[in-house]
């Protein structure tokens, strides 16, 4: 395997001084009567994050969201999903529990995950999943972001900033965790300051996890080393950080059949009931594996070599960047009862399935990429720029060698599983219909953004020019697109900002239009916000009020003979609202969304967006005394709310004899409970933390397809911090 090639250069990396970007250090604890440092609420910017820039939060004419480590580990996040509960306009885990990775969601539509500036996950199902105990800051750029980042979903992104080495950094822990699930875990965080004069320092971040999940037999175990060392002087930095993933584990997501769950379940609606005639009408537990632990798996390795540097030229030009060679490797295998068509899974009213089917896909990609822009910070006249100027290259290369077998005839039982293996198909009957697909895509651009600032009029412009060179076996295509962004926010003394933006996006279609024979058109978006920013003197209060219209063209439909775009588009627009308010002892995180998103074909009829919530709402709560008998305790406790979703489409019932029949499937909403309690003594640091504390039961969506996707059940983890 080519990761394997490379394990001794990341064995030399841990020696010479392995470390990562530091979360924000955890307040320490001298005494009893000491007063601990204000809690401060708003989150800032980072020049390696989802903004390319430290502007802060209250003057940009966009809607962004910031969550430092310590708040998202407070939290008790788990996944990169869980970091983003309780952020407005954001769905994780739009499809239940996930183990494969982080499927989320921004303003109902695919978010694409970038770490340090530079897009991390490429197609499906062939990289390794980040872990939250790497990162320091989770920011989320909501709208379209092809500017600062080329190909991009309209909705917005999601973007994380490594942990890494700084010599102002002296983050040292050793942290334990234990949870329901048989879930354990060691991580340690070590500052490594290489000599106080040199200008070298290090860092290592690692941990080791040994867990179970909710789903039997699913496991959610990894190894992750993420050394970094950092030189740094006056006006110059450079740093190398290596992360070195490897997990073992399963598909959470088990596409539960709706004759096994909806059937039985008062939360779910199906307009057409023939779905569920002839079943046996009990609804099957969550956790069940409708695969086969002796065939199912999903392992991911990937090692990450990353380069930041930044140099100031004087004191109003600089430059800086990041490069990134990345290598992913993933096996993939897993069987689940068989769709029948479109429609519903088979059931028999026994429990029996009819079929079950089985796949089987070993996948990788590998990625070789940079963005480098000189930043200035110059006036004209009357007017303050903060300009940049970049340039962006990336090579993406992904491959897949998928084997798919269709409802072969089972004897498996949903009811009273068997594991068997007797069923797994050979690896002959495999490779009879195993198919490589390797892709290439390979992006140049140049890119201009200013921040001007007149007076208290703040204008923010840019423009791209970018290059996408596409292929695959049946392709070869090149894109050349332009997206512009323009916003204005003017700053009150009350500090009350109002502001208004408009920005595109795009993203390359690979293939040809079997209509009209020509290349397919990338998939463009264009939205307009109009927001009102507040931000209290002593800045410990901040709300963003946010209305939204946004809309992507040029949708792919699958029709015989292949693939076509007759004029499909996506429509949604909404409102968001977020709040961050101290009381004394108390913070107040509080977040709604109303969303209403379409999907439109080329006659002007609409579908509701699948599986998305019209509503959602979060509040979390947090108390940590400041002084007094109580100094050193902290609890917190939310409350997440999502209203109902559905699904449309057409589905080929055995009760109408296979005919095709529009089905929809409503999914009722649900509302969970999150709580921790923690307390800080003597440089340890321990915490509780529930998830779901009720162990609510819901289905975060269900398919017209024929399948269901439990949500996540409650957790429990404790945690004890050793700072030193």
């Amino acid at each position: 395997m080519r990761i394997a090639v490379n394990a001794a250069f990341i064995i030399l990396l841990a020696i010479f001084g392995p470390a990562a970007e530091a979360a924000p250090e955890a307040e320490g604890l001298q005494g009893a009567s000491q007063v601990v440092d204000e809690i401060v609420v708003i989150g800032e910017l980072q020049r390696f994050g989802a903004t390319k820039s430290d502007v802060a939060v209250s003057e940009l004419p966009r809607s962004v969201s910031v969550i430092p480590a310590a708040e998202f580990l407070e939290r008790g996040a788990l996944t990169l999903s869980n970091t983003l509960d309780y952020t407005a306009g954001v769905v994780g885990n739009a499809f239940g529990y996930a183990t494969r990775g982080d499927f989320t969601s921004i303003r109902g539509l695919d978010a694409p995950e970038y770490q340090d500036n530079l897009q991390v996950l490429f197609g499906f199902y062939n990289n390794a999943r980040a872990d939250v105990y790497t990162l320091e800051q989770v920011e989320v750029l909501k709208g379209p972001a092809s500017v600062l980042y080329g190909q991009a979903a309209p909705g917005g992104i999601v973007s994380t900033v490594s942990k890494v080495a700084r010599a102002d950094n002296d983050a040292r822990e050793l942290v334990l965790t234990a949870g329901n699930f048989d879930r354990y875990q060691a991580s340690v965080d070590l500052a490594l300051p290489l000599g106080a004069d040199s200008g070298w320092s290090a860092r290592l971040v690692a941990l080791y996890r040994d867990a179970d999940t909710q789903v039997d037999f699913v496991t959610d175990d990894a190894i992750v080393l993420a050394p970094s060392i950092t030189w740094e002087n006056e006006r110059a930095s450079m740093t190398l950080l290596v992360n070195y993933t490897d997990r073992e584990s399963d598909t959470a997501a088990q596409f539960l059949p709706l004759a096994a769950t909806a059937c039985g379940s008062g939360s779910i609606t199906i307009s057409e009931p023939s779905v569920c005639v002839g079943t046996s009408g009990a609804e099957v537990d969550g956790s069940i594996s409708v695969g086969d632990p002796n065939f199912n798996r999903y392992d991911t390795e990937a090692i990450t070599v990353s380069l930041f540097g930044t140099y100031e030229i004087n004191e109003w030009l600089a430059v800086e960047g990041t490069a990134r060679y990345r290598d992913n490797e993933a096996e993939y295998d897993q069987t689940w009862i068989s769709f029948l068509g479109d429609g519903n899974a088979r059931v028999l009213p026994d429990g029996t399935a009819v079929g079950r089917s089985w796949y089987s896909a070993p996948a990788g990609s590998t990625q070789s990429a940079f963005d480098v822009r000189l930043r200035a910070d110059f006036d004209t006249g009357g007017i303050a720029h903060q300009m940049l100027v970049g340039a962006n290259y990336q090579d993406v290369e992904t491959e897949i060698d998928a084997a798919f077998i269709y409802a072969r005839p089972t004897t498996f039982n949903i009811f009273n599983p068997v594991y068997s293996g007797a069923e797994i198909p050979t690896a002959a009957e495999f490779d009879a219909v195993r198919g490589a697909d390797d892709d290439e895509t390979v992006a140049s651009d140049v890119y201009l953004v200013d921040t001007l600032t007149v007076g208290d009029l703040v204008v923010n412009a840019g423009i791209r020019f970018s290059s996408v060179d596409s292929e695959d076996a049946a392709s070869d295509q090149t894109d050349r697109e332009t997206p512009i962004t323009l916003g204005a926010l003017y700053r009150t003394d009350l500090g009350l900002n109002p502001y208004v933006s408009y920005a595109e996006s795009f993203r390359a279609t690979v293939g040809t239009d079997v209509v009209t024979g020509r290349s397919l058109k990338p998939r463009r978006g264009e939205q307009t916000e109009i927001g009102l920013k507040y931000q209290s003197a002593d800045s410990r209060n901040f709300i963003t009020v946010a209305w939204f219209d946004l809309e992507e063209d040029n949708l792919v439909d699958f029709v015989a003979g292949g693939q076509t775009q007759p004029g499909l588009s996506i429509e949604t627009r909404g409102i968001e609202v977020e709040a961050l308010l101290t009381a004394g002892a108390f913070t107040f995180d509080f977040n709604y969304r109303h969303l209403d998103g379409e999907e439109v074909d080329e006659n002007g009829d609409s579908v509701p967006r699948p599986s998305l919530p019209d509503d959602a709402a979060s509040l979390w709560t947090r108390w940590q005394p400041q002084s007094g008998a109580l100094l050193g305790w902290r609890a917190g406790f939310g409350i997440r709310y999502a209203s109902g979703n559905e699904s449309n489409g057409t589905a080929f019932l055995a009760a109408n004899g296979f005919a095709p029949t529009p089905i929809r499937v409503e999914s009722d909403g649900y509302t969970v409970f999150d709580a921790m309690i923690g307390y800080e003594f003597a440089g340890f640091d321990l915490a509780v933390n529930l998830r779901n504390l009720g162990d609510e039961e819901y289905y975060s969506t269900c398919l017209s397809r024929g399948d269901c996707f439990p949500g996540e059940q409650r957790t429990i983890v404790a945690t004890l911090a050793r700072r030193f």
